[in-house]
């Protein structure tokens, strides 16, 4: 017997570190409907955090299905941000561009003797994975898109780095790949997700109108079922994490078009036009999300929303120069119109002075950051 019983003291196998609370935090605050994909991720960072992960491995490998538009490339984005404070700090693999077996030169080179030897660097040299790099963080992120579009090829080469955690390129070098996290997204399935969409909201859905609550574990089913036929056992076997994106409700996409609201509104701050601030009432907004809800496309039918309605007048008064530095542009849904109206309103200007000092306090800082480093 190891221990009496009243030796024992309970312990809280579900308790987060502070790291890994606000590894978490910084998901949630960038990525918006997908608690099951941040969950997911944020249990593989403590993992590595506890330094229990298999050093003969990758750090972890993720899969994510589910409809477009829901998210799956923003999460890892999310991660890169989060980690380093850059969503591009990624080694992204579009696995369009390696269809045929023969591209698959690109990721490793090719071998001696063979035309292009050492005239350009393989995608997985080291130096690209270890380019990110901070003292902090020495890890590296690859993902890769949409990997059901690739070359059998591909995955058979997959198959040695997830459960080696190394790779030979062309020229004999051995490529590391034990410090990274690897992402793989997939839209398997999406003619059938399609169809759900079409069956759960009728032919001419109202764009307000929210699915049926089966028509996610529906959405789940199909998407699991379509990888199951298109990757071997062994491939899937060799994946620590199956995440199902689900579809963005109503009110999630409400979330969805204040992030990219707040991305238009940095995006204009930081720019050398003037500097202006924007406030949109809600009748814009809903009007943002009434021409830009569709669920067969997700969140990315509203950026094209916010693109077309938003961004480019805004342009348009930027280069003509009917607003300048520190002006308040109110953006408002006039009942007769089709479009946004756009209007000048110096009554808000201290809402200008506070953003912009807050821009400028940011770019003072990340200039304090680039001279310390």
């Amino acid at each position: 017997m190891i221990a009496t019983q009243r030796n024992r003291v309970a312990l809280d196998a579900e308790m987060k570190s502070p790291q890994v609370q606000e590894f978490e935090a910084g998901l949630r605050a960038r990525v918006i409907g997908q608690d099951r994909a941040i969950r997911s991720t944020a249990a593989l960072y403590q993992v590595l955090e506890a330094g229990l992960n298999n050093p003969n491995r990758p750090l972890g490998t993720m899969l994510f299905l589910g409809p477009t538009g829901s998210g799956k490339t923003r999460v890892v984005e999310a991660v890169a941000e989060t980690l380093f404070g850059d969503p591009g700090a990624v080694l992204k693999i579009d696995c369009a561009e390696f269809q045929h077996s023969h591209e698959i030169a690109k990721l490793i080179g090719s071998p001696p003797g063979y035309l292009g030897h050492r005239e350009t660097l393989p995608l997985f040299a080291q130096e690209n994975l270890d380019k990110h790099h901070t003292k902090d963080n020495p890890l590296s992120i690859v993902l890769f898109d949409e990997i059901e579009k690739s070359a059998d090829a591909l995955w058979q080469l997959l198959l040695g780095v997830l459960d080696k955690g190394a790779l030979t390129l062309g020229s004999n070098q051995r490529v590391d790949f034990s410090h990274c996290m690897i992402f793989m997204t997939s839209n398997l399935g999406a003619s059938q997700i399609n169809g759900l969409f079409t069956e759960a909201l009728g032919f001419a859905p109202s764009p307000g109108t929210l699915m049926p609550s089966d028509v996610d574990q529906k959405v789940y089913n199909v998407a699991m079922e379509s990888a199951r036929k298109r990757f071997s056992p062994e491939f899937i076997n060799r994946i620590d994490k199956v995440v199902v994106f689900r579809h963005l409700t109503q009110c999630e996409m409400s979330g969805v078009l204040d992030l990219e609201l707040a991305a238009v509104q940095k995006l204009i701050l930081d720019s050398q036009c003037a500097q202006i601030v924007f406030k949109v009432s809600d009748e814009a907004k809903q009007f943002l999300l009434a021409e830009g809800t569709d669920q067969r496309y997700g969140a990315r039918h509203l950026k094209r929303a916010i693109e077309r309605f938003l961004v480019q007048p805004l342009a348009n008064l930027l280069t003509t120069q009917q607003v300048s530095t520190g002006d308040v542009v109110l953006v408002d849904k006039e009942a007769t119109d089709e479009r946004l109206s756009f209007y000048l309103d110096n009554a808000l200007e201290s809402i200008a002075q506070i953003a912009l000092g807050r821009a400028q306090s940011a770019s003072s800082k990340a200039d304090s950051r680039r001279i310390a480093a």
